[in-house]
């Protein structure tokens, strides 16, 4: 049995197929899939569908493009003209996905193999245990009545740095930001949402998230995705940045978590505009 961490789909169906081919994915292998499931790639309810026949053994981590699906579902908002999950929404079985992916968490880990993934990233002022706590207070609320009325307050920048007192919607948003969203911040965990390039486009006075001394850092080996420009490249010991671009005709990417050996087919072609 082998467990495998796989970058950012977003509706990636073929080369997802092809990656587990080339892995050879058996009846009693895992995957650990570090979010962004659908959207931009063409064939997100594919993707899902085949997920969602083998979830028993899939965990997932969800990642912006996934809650935008969801909020989008919730009617919290309306789509954007890139989007590329309609067919999920027209779809008969739309509600049974939907709600699958809905009680899917922001942050696992594992003991045992010592890996910990989320989506985009963990400020460094959280430890492990403080990390996993804020991420059950967004996903009770995300699996609760009231999703809907979290994915209307969901979007927003502000507030962009943690503090204990924060309350209600700007709390929630902000955990969701850390996990879902970052990829520069400061020491004190500020973020700054704009920069989306390599390490060497930093702000001034912002740093990738996984460079700062973190307390994290020091406690598990940390999977990630959401940061296409990375190209799998984090620079940091224990770090591992899966999303290589697929749906920007780079790479679909897995890593064997059992001996860290990394695997990776290439694009059919470029899907996101």
């Amino acid at each position: 049995m082998a467990t495998y961490a796989i970058g950012d789909i977003q509706g990636c169906y073929d080369e997802l197929q092809a990656l587990l081919e080339a892995v050879g994915f058996g009846d009693t292998d895992r995957l650990w899939l570090a979010g962004d499931l659908v959207n931009r790639g063409p064939k997100s309810l594919q993707t899902l569908r085949f997920l969602y026949s083998i979830r028993d053994r899939v965990t997932v981590t969800l990642g912006n493009h996934d809650l935008h699906l969801l909020a989008v579902y919730h009617k919290a908002i309306r789509p954007k003209r890139s989007d590329t999950f309609h067919d999920i929404l027209n779809a008969p079985d739309a509600k049974q996905l939907m709600k699958w992916l809905r009680h899917q968490p922001l942050l696992i880990t594992d003991e045992q193999l010592g890996y910990t993934m989320v989506h985009a990233g963990i400020p460094p002022q959280w430890s492990l245990g403080k990390a996993s706590k804020r991420a059950r207070e967004v996903e009770t609320i995300l699996q609760s009545t009231l999703a809907t009325e979290f994915f209307k307050h969901m979007y927003g920048n502000q507030p962009a740095c943690w503090s204990g007192k924060l309350k209600g919607w700007d709390r929630l948003r902000t955990i969701t930001n850390y996990f879902t969203r970052m990829r520069f911040c400061d020491s004190m965990g500020r973020m700054e949402f704009s920069a989306k390039g390599t390490l060497s486009s930093q702000p001034t006075g912002f740093r990738p998230w996984f460079s700062h001394e973190g307390k994290t850092l020091h406690e598990t080996k940390l999977i990630f995705g959401h940061w296409a420009a990375l190209e799998g490249k984090a620079e940091t010991e224990n770090v591992f940045a899966l999303d290589t671009g697929c749906v920007w005709g780079g790479k679909l990417t897995a890593l064997r978590l059992e001996d860290q050996a990394l695997f990776s087919v290439n694009s059919n072609m470029r899907y996101g505009n």
